[in-house]
C-alpha cells in the first residue's frame, strides 16, 4: 500500500474517529439575537455550512443545491434558499464567490471567523463584516404573515 493512502487512512480515522473533528460555533453566537430568531432550517443550514469549516477554508464553504442534496440530506431548493437568505440577512454568513453557469458554485463564509486568504475569492479581507452578526437586531416592525388584524395581544403594556 502506498505511503499516500496510508496517510489518507490516518487523517480520516483522525477526523472522523473519537476526539476526532469538531464543529466550532462559539456561545457568543448562540446567544446572540441574529441565531436565537433563526428558523428550524435556518439553524439546520449553519450546522451544515459550518460542519464543512476546518480553520483554514472559511471562505470556501457551498451552500449549493447539489451539495446540499447530496451531501447533507435538503429536499427542497426552495426551503435551502429561505435559509440561506436567511443566514445572509442576520450576518451569520457571508457570499465570498459568485457562482456561475455551467458549474462554478457560490462560496460562503462564517462571520464570528477570520476570512482566510484563499485563492479565486470575490472580495477581500477588507471588506469581510466579522462579527456583524452580534450587531444584527430584530426587526421593531410586526411580521405581516403573523400578525392578525383580529386578535389583539393578550397583554399589553401600560
Amino acid at each position: 500500500m502506498s505511503d499516500r493512502s496510508n496517510r489518507a487512512k490516518t487523517a480520516k480515522s483522525k477526523r472522523d474517529g473519537p476526539g476526532g473533528a469538531v464543529m466550532l460555533i462559539p456561545h457568543v453566537v448562540l446567544f446572540s439575537d441574529a441565531f436565537l430568531s433563526l428558523s428550524g432550517n435556518g439553524v439546520k443550514l449553519l450546522v451544515d455550512i459550518t460542519q464543512q469549516y476546518n480553520t483554514r477554508n472559511n471562505g470556501a464553504l457551498l451552500c449549493s443545491w447539489r451539495y446540499m442534496n447530496e451531501k447533507r440530506g435538503w429536499r427542497s431548493p426552495e426551503t435551502l434558499n429561505r435559509a440561506r437568505l436567511e443566514l445572509m440577512e442576520r450576518d451569520l454568513i457571508f457570499q465570498t464567490v459568485q457562482g456561475r453557469m455551467p458549474n462554478k458554485a457560490s462560496w460562503y463564509a462564517i462571520t464570528w471567523a477570520a476570512l482566510d486568504k484563499l485563492d479565486g475569492l470575490d472580495v477581500s479581507p477588507a471588506v469581510f463584516p466579522r462579527g456583524a452578526y452580534a450587531r444584527w437586531k430584530p426587526s421593531t416592525k410586526p411580521d405581516q404573515k403573523t400578525e392578525s388584524t383580529v386578535r389583539k395581544p393578550y397583554m399589553v403594556a401600560a
